[in-house]
């Protein structure tokens, strides 16, 4: 930096007349601020990477670095091979990297499909660790389709010589040199099977790893104070922790390569360097346990090798309310637990002659009044989930308003340490005093950074321990207390319900917690109809485009069936085939665009039987019925009696078949009077129809009168059909006023419709209006089910037994008219006086009587 170095020497100019040595030292200071100054931007603008439990990608490629855990976590890992083989690729197998170094193991448990399955253990086949099937992933004989071989990563491990051996052949080889020296890895070997991955696709597991071995100077009787058969050479004497001042004193140390012993993750420092009774102190209040029987401090961390050492080193110091100091140039952490003041500050101890620089409290925009935050919840499948907000209204009145800010504690899966670190970090910055005071020799050689001391009635930390070259000591102190640490007040963690497992909406063959039960549609005038309900949970899934129901009466084969068009209603009343007073099972299934596997439902019964229906929804669809059959004969009527003669008999064709016409004709004409007779015989044969027909018509016309008589009788066959039938048509007409009859009978065998009918059609009136009467029987079949039925269409319909003594039933006007009745069980909406003085609504159950 050239420049630096001409400013320099333009100052030393200046000031020191042009000296050499301080021009040298000037520009070096400009350089390395300007250097600090660049950094802290550069660092501000990037965006710190959030450090947690949890490694929640799968990682790919050669180029991802290195990295471990500290504690336990859960990661996907990093893949680095992958082989198929057998019969139509049957066999896969993946090999995924978890963590760097020796680890302790896996957690008995693994997340597949979204689901928390257990590892069941199996014996080892080869040189892994252990080896697992996933709970629930086997064939139908029982067979695991899904199995892990663990390896830990301690030095010297051997090959995967199953994976060597089945990928020989292959274009993609595992090579026997592949030991993954230093490495924690699993290999996840499965046999496809269309029931338990077709429709899921790939699984994707998860694993719970219990992450480095680690060394505890505590557990060293070679180091002072320690006790134990740890040694710092012999990674086989390790253990497996999750004490955040392990952690850190494990991260200062390095993790290091098996061979050159390069360090690979963390600062790669010696136990020379380090402030070892800092530690002991720190790990000791790390295992201390608390009132609620837990430890004090817990904490787990996925570290990489390109992570910044400040900003790990804070992970570990938050994960024990802590901070990192450098003692006479050792390094060392302070945590977070209550000490004895060792000495106390006096105004003797301070020279006067020297200047102090004291803050009792600290402003307003340095202190918050609500403090939030999150933990990762190993319930929630180790997902975040949010601490219980520390606030006091005390504070917020004293600052005026509410100051909120946030800290998480990400690395920390125990909701009631996560608590605890939460409350203690705001009482800490509501702490807020700090002072840098000059000290006397005697006093600043008795005490050290990390202790505590009292000073005009309060207790502060020495954060900082500084000296001059003339050994002025000076201390930077920041205000503490024991209160911080007491949990007496401290309300435990957030509970948290472990989710549901998810289902997959695109995998769902038919609808969830299918139920049918009885109900009835209400009406006007207490007039109800029963229907059945059905209920589902609505799906999440567009493509579920409509619910199907299938439903029959208890102890009947016969089968309904009806949909619903809006899946996401849940909910579908049906009255189609629905009768009362009885008992329905149903089941549901799913109709999907594009379509798929589809089941049904479990049956489901009403339990109830269905309520009564009331006269007037069954008279209702009755009289639809009957109608259009009187109007169809009314049709009949017209085809026979409106054409002419020859427009009657003309209408036959032997077009594309072989028969035979005879006619046989009467006439006699006066003036306008005429008389003719008219017989005509048909038969005609194609390759699908025989068909034997006779039509005779009388008909007799004078001026504005006439009569006419039509009689045919037809035999018709065809491939699937059989038809007799004998109609008699007559018809009067004079000066516009006519009338009219028809009388049919017919047989008919077919799959269906009409089996057998007669009918007698009765019309008269004029050409503005007329009247219509008739009736007729049947039997027809519907739904492949016989069935008969008398319909009679008249204004008034009178039964008599002939006896003047016995009142007649009548129909008229729409009302059923009935003397005397001798009635078993009445089943009815309402009973309603003919006066109104009282009204019993059966459905509603009310009676009401009026004066």
């Amino acid at each position: 930096m050239a420049i630096f170095t001409s400013i320099a020497t333009a100052i030393a100019g200046a000031l020191f007349g042009g000296s050499a040595l301080a021009a040298s030292l000037i520009g070096g200071a400009l350089a390395f601020g300007t250097k600090l100054v660049i950094g802290k931007l550069s660092q501000q603008k990037q965006q710190k990477r959030k450090y947690t439990a949890v490694q929640g990608e799968i990682q790919f490629g050669g180029d991802v670095s290195v990295s471990t855990l500290y504690g336990t976590g859960k990661t996907k890992g990093q893949r680095t091979f992958y082989a198929k083989w057998g019969s139509g690729n049957k066999w896969n197998a993946e090999v995924f990297v978890l963590a760097n170094g020796w680890c302790d193991g896996l957690e008995p448990y693994v997340y597949i499909y979204g689901e928390k399955k257990a590892l069941v253990s199996r014996p080892v086949i080869g040189n892994e660790v252990a080896n697992y099937h996933i709970e629930g992933f086997v064939n139908g004989s029982g067979d695991p389709v899904l199995t892990i071989r663990f390896y830990d990563g301690r030095p010297g491990q051997q090959i995967d010589q199953k994976l060597v051996d089945v990928s020989a052949d292959l274009g993609n080889k595992w090579k026997s040199t592949s030991v993954n020296a230093g490495l924690c890895y699993v290999v996840v070997e499965r046999i496809y099977s269309d029931k338990l991955f077709g429709s899921k696709g790939r699984p994707e597991l998860e694993f719970v790893l219990r992450g480095l071995r680690e060394y505890d100077p505590r557990k060293d009787s070679t180091v002072a104070g320690g006790s134990g058969p740890q040694r710092l050479n012999n990674p086989a004497t390790w253990v497996h922790t999750k004490n955040p001042a392990v952690h850190r004193l494990n991260y200062q140390l390095g993790l290091r390569a098996l061979v050159s012993g390069r360090t690979l993750i963390g600062e790669g420092k010696s136990l020379g360097q380090i402030d070892l009774a800092t530690y002991f102190v720190a790990m000791n209040v790390c295992d201390t346990l608390r009132s609620n029987g837990k430890k004090t401090y817990e904490c787990s961390l996925f570290v990489n090798g390109d992570d910044d050492h400040t900003e790990v080193l804070k992970q570990f110091d938050d994960a024990m309310a802590g901070y990192g100091l450098n003692r006479r140039g050792l390094s060392g952490v302070i945590p977070g637990a209550p000490q004895i003041p060792v000495k106390e500050l006096t105004d003797a101890d301070i020279p006067i002659d020297r200047a102090k620089d004291i803050q009792f409290k600290k402003s307003a925009f340095e202190r918050y009044n609500h403090l939030s935050g999150q933990f990762t919840s190993i319930e929630s499948m180790w997902q975040p989930e949010s601490l219980k907000p520390v606030y006091v209204n005390a504070d917020i009145a004293a600052d005026g308003r509410n100051r909120q800010t946030s800290q998480d504690f990400l690395q920390v899966s125990d909701p009631d340490i996560a608590q605890y670190l939460l409350n203690i970090r705001y009482r800490q910055n509501r702490m807020g005093g700090t002072a840098t005071v000059p000290v006397s020799r005697r006093f600043g050689l008795a005490v050290q950074e990390g202790e505590w001391i009292t000073w005009r009635g309060r207790t502060w930390l020495i954060s900082d321990w500084r000296a001059d070259e003339r050994l002025r000591i000076t201390l930077v102190l920041s205000e503490t207390s024991a209160a911080i640490y007491d949990d007496a007040g401290i309300e435990p963690g957030p509970i948290v319900i472990p989710p549901t497992p998810p289902v997959n909406p695109s995998l769902l063959s038919t609808v969830q917690n299918f139920n049918v039960a009885v109900g009835m549609l209400n009406g006007t005038q207490g007039y109800d109809t029963p229907t059945l309900v059905f209920t589902w949970d609505p799906p999440d899934d567009p493509t579920i485009i409509a619910v199907r129901f299938f439903y029959q009466v208890e102890g009947s084969t016969e089968t309904f069936e009806d949909q619903c068009t809006s899946p996401e209603d849940g909910l579908f009343r049906t009255t189609k085939n629905v009768i009362s007073g009885k008992v329905y099972n149903a089941r549901a299934t799913i109709t999907t665009v594009p379509d798929r596997l589809r089941t049904f439902t479990p049956w489901r019964t009403t339990a109830a039987p269905t309520g009564l229906q009331t006269l007037l929804a069954g008279l209702a669809q009755l009289q639809t019925d009957v109608i259009n059959r009187f109007k169809e004969l009314q049709r009949e009527m017209d085809d026979y009696l409106r054409p002419t003669i020859e427009e009657l008999l003309t209408s036959f064709s032997l077009e594309g078949a072989v028969g035979q016409v005879q006619r046989q004709e009467l006439r006699a004409e006066l003036g306008g009077a005429l008389a003719q007779i008219v017989e005509e015989r048909r038969v005609r044969v194609s390759e699908t129809e025989a068909l034997a027909q006779t039509i005779t018509i009388l008909s007799a016309s004078v001026a504005s009168a006439a009569a006419k008589l039509i009689e045919e009788e037809t035999a018709r066959v065809t491939a699937d059909s059989a038809l007799a039938s004998s109609i008699t048509a007559v018809s009067a007409d004079v000066n516009g006023r006519f009338a009219e009859g028809l009388v049919k009978f017919e047989a008919v065998s077919a799959p269906d419709g009409v089996d057998a009918r007669f009918s007698v059609m009765l019309r008269a009136g004029t050409n503005q209006s007329f009247k219509v009467s008739g009736f007729f029987v049947e039997i027809y079949t519907e739904g492949g089910v016989q069935k008969s039925r008398m319909a009679i269409e008249a204004d008034q319909f009178i039964v008599t037994d002939g006896n003047e003594r016995h009142y007649p039933l009548v129909y008229q006007g729409g009302v059923l008219k009935l003397a005397i009745a001798d009635i078993g069980t009445v089943n009815s909406g309402r009973l309603l006086a003919l006066n109104g003085k009282m009204d019993i609504n059966l459905n509603n159950g009310t009676i009401e009587i009026y004066s």
